[in-house]
């Protein structure tokens, strides 16, 4: 029997078994529990660690998009549905029917941030990806909606305005100097004044019938100014330059005095489908504001509208023969002849380079023209 003993002690402490023979068995027994208990308890911090720190990379990069669909008490999806359908009938009706008058022409100066707190993931997979590709989006359907209109783009990083597209009339030209993710490294603070004192500079030698616009992409909740940035939103009332800020993380009140008293268009994105509306939002052209009253005290007017000089082009086909062109300097053999001074221009519509005549075509015209007269809204029946 002795030895059957030994050999339940050497079981029972292997196994871990519930059933105790003697009170030696029950101390070899409690070691083995003993260390298992230690051994459950690192298991449950390792765990606990894993669940809060969100070590694996699947978790960072899935969104919970279930959360977004709200059932009713029946169990049906359909309130949820008629909810979305309801929120793009309102934003539609709230877009004015009316005719305003509205400036066709525009220069717009988009203001990128590129400060480290871009990185942030917050917005899937970066807010500094998720910005490029609204831009890039952005860009393509307002020159669309804007033929007539120019775009510059500008970078905000380490401190100072960095100029990353020239003023250009031609989308492929701004969609090539955003086109490149590693020449636009977020680092460093922002800097608004300084970004905004360039593009202003950069809109000076604008015509008064073009308006005169800023777009801020916002995401840091600090910036790093020079100087007082105030003088530099008088200066941008001054010269009639519109700002419109989209931020990213919460508002300031820098952003939201610089949008009021310029005229622009405030908004916090809550998500990423919000901050693309924020931003689309911002395409049509915006409305002319009415001149203020003056100090006697005579009823304001608007100022009448000036005639301004156009050109139709003259289109070359593939088959002509190759000749420079004005604005590259390259040979090419397709192109469009300014009427004015025959000089060749690529793309339009521009600004002869030579004469400085303004040169479109009548499809941006007309896709120009129809901002001024609105289509009603429809009436359900």
């Amino acid at each position: 029997m002795p030895p059957r003993r030994d050999n339940s002690k050497f079981i029972q402490g292997d196994s871990d078994s519930d059933i105790s023979i003697d009170d030696d068995a029950d101390f070899v027994k409690g070691k083995g529990k003993g260390k298992a208990t230690d051994r459950r308890k690192k298991d449950g911090k390792g765990k606990g660690k894993a669940k809060d720190t969100l070590a694996y990379t699947w978790e960072a990069s899935y969104t919970r998009s279930w959360e977004t669909v709200q059932e009713d008490e029946a169990g049906s999806l359909q309130s949820s549905v008629d909810d979305w359908m309801a929120r793009g009938r309102r934003r539609r009706l709230l877009a004015p029917s009316t005719a305003i008058r509205r400036t066709i022409i525009r220069h717009l100066i988009l203001l990128l941030d590129l400060s480290a707190s871009m990185m942030d993931r917050d917005m899937r997979p970066t807010r500094f990806d998720l910005m490029l590709q609204y831009a890039r989006e952005f860009v393509a359907e307002w020159f669309d909606q804007n033929p007539l209109g120019q775009i510059g783009v500008v970078g905000m990083r380490a401190g100072i305005g960095e100029r990353i597209g020239e003023m250009s009339g031609n989308p492929q030209e701004v969609l090539k100097s955003i086109a490149d993710r590693h020449k636009m490294e977020p680092t460093g603070e922002p800097s608004l004044q300084n970004s905004i004192e360039m593009a202003r500079s950069s809109m000076s030698h604008l015509p008064t019938h073009s308006s005169r616009e800023i777009i801020i992409i916002f995401g840091s909740l600090t910036t790093c100014d020079p100087g007082n940035i105030h003088d530099t939103l008088d200066a941008c009332i001054k010269a009639k330059i519109r700002v419109s800020v989209v931020a990213l993380a919460a508002e300031m009140k820098i952003c939201r005095d610089l949008c009021e008293k310029t005229g622009g268009q405030f908004g916090v994105a809550l998500n990423e489908g919000h901050f693309r509306d924020l931003l689309f939002e911002l395409i049509p052209p915006p409305a002319q504001q009415a001149m203020t009253r003056s100090a006697a005290g005579s009823r304001a007017t608007n100022p009448s509208a000036d005639l301004m000089l156009m050109g139709f082009p003259t289109r070359l086909p593939d088959t002509s023969p190759p000749s420079l062109c004005v604005c590259h300097s390259e040979i090419k053999s397709e192109g469009f002849l300014c009427p004015r001074c025959l000089a060749k221009v690529c793309d339009v519509p521009t600004d002869c380079d030579i004469c400085g005549l303004m040169i479109v075509s009548s499809p941006h015209l007309a896709r120009s023209y129809h901002h001024l007269f609105p289509v009603k809204g429809y009436d359900a029946v």
